[in-house]
């Protein structure tokens, strides 16, 4: 088949390279010429915040993509020799509340889940502050989310497919509750067999001209970046909903913040102090650094973080993948399977009723 993503996000980018594995010409339509918006802006956690407080749906996402994670990183490596840094090296939620809906989480999930005391917390990392309680998930991964950008760009076009930038869909042909093509800002139109739109918070927005009311808003999220002069933290930290995700070369990303501004992505100060403040307390040793990076990103945010993952209602050769709010690069791969199943009539890995297109 012949088919049009629009969005190159995380999530349009692994659609696109799983239909071109299968043999299917792909156009990927993206209104911006260089940024990629929430995908290259997160963190690369491997695993929802907290995933005990996520319901049944998110979780059958997770781990589908968790399992999918390390093949697919050694088949971009294979293929553009670019490495993702998919590193396994475990998420520590420091003082957490809820410890006992995690562990009763764990058991349910058959996940990992360990609860640690002060001195088991400084046995894993001594350079974190004093904390006298944590939760433990050492199988959880974090990955370069760049990187991962990166090569799947790279995936794409060894595979045949199209990117075309400063391609802002505008509009959509339609013939007898078929979609025919979509134009872009500059009057182009493409054709296509099918269309996917995997725009991420900007989803409501492209499909409005269809008379489709979907639910998916942006959410800020402000970033910090310091780089050490040698890796100094090993693992995801996790303190009162902010984070420290550690890179192979020393940079510690420090995240985030959740902001309903619109499409607003500008940094501030504010945000900068609050997120500095938590590094620190956090992992102290930061205090003698400044962040040589703030920046932004809007997340798709949807009810109950639970995305869109099917068919239109009515446009029967129409897709949507949107609405993963704070877990798009953590749900992708299971994501673009499940809409791959569904639009090629393939046995389905998971149930699709909670991801409808209502």
């Amino acid at each position: 088949m012949n088919i049009v993503v629009i969005g190159s996000g995380v999530i349009g980018l692994l659609q696109a390279y799983k239909l071109l594995k299968l043999g299917h010409q792909v156009t990927i339509l993206e209104k911006n010429q260089q940024e990629f918006e929430s995908s290259w802006a997160g963190g690369g956690i491997v695993s929802p915040m907290y995933p005990w407080r996520y319901s049944a749906a998110v979780t059958a996402l997770a781990q589908l993509a968790q399992a999918q994670y390390p093949l697919l990183a050694k088949e971009l490596f294979e293929l553009t020799g670019i490495d993702v840094e998919l590193i396994p090296c475990g998420m520590l939620m420091l003082e957490t509340e809820d410890r006992r809906d995690a562990l009763a989480w764990g058991q349910q999930n058959q996940q990992t889940v360990f609860e640690l005391g002060q001195s088991q917390i400084m046995e894993i990392n001594p350079n974190l502050a004093s904390f006298k309680q944590a939760i433990w998930l050492p199988h959880i991964a974090n990955i370069r989310n760049p990187r991962l950008l990166q090569a799947l760009l790279q995936a794409v076009e060894l595979l045949g497919g199209r990117r075309i930038v400063d391609a802002e869909v505008t509009g959509f042909v339609i013939e007898n509750e078929q979609l025919i093509a979509v134009k872009t800002v500059h009057n182009q139109l493409y054709y296509a067999d099918q269309f996917i739109v995997a725009t991420g918070a900007w989803t409501a927005k492209v499909v409005e001209q269809l008379n489709l009311d979907l639910p998916i808003r942006p959410i800020k999220g402000q970033m910090l970046l310091y780089k050490l002069e040698k890796q100094l933290l090993k693992q995801i930290v996790l303190h009162q909903g902010h984070y420290l995700i550690p890179r192979a070369d020393g940079h510690i990303l420090c995240g985030s913040t959740v902001e309903d501004t619109g499409f607003d992505k500008t940094t501030n100060e504010q945000a900068k102090q609050v997120l500095m403040s938590s590094a620190q307390r956090i992992l102290p040793l930061l205090a003698a650094y400044q962040p040589i990076k703030q920046w932004a990103g809007l997340r798709p945010a949807s009810p109950n973080g639970i995305p869109f993952i099917g068919k239109h209602p009515v446009l029967a050769n129409l897709w949507i993948n949107a609405g993963q709010f704070r877990n798009g690069l953590v749900l992708a791969p299971a994501s673009a399977q499940l809409l791959l199943e569904q639009m090629l009539g393939l046995q389905l890995t998971i149930n699709p009723t909670p991801y409808q297109v209502l």
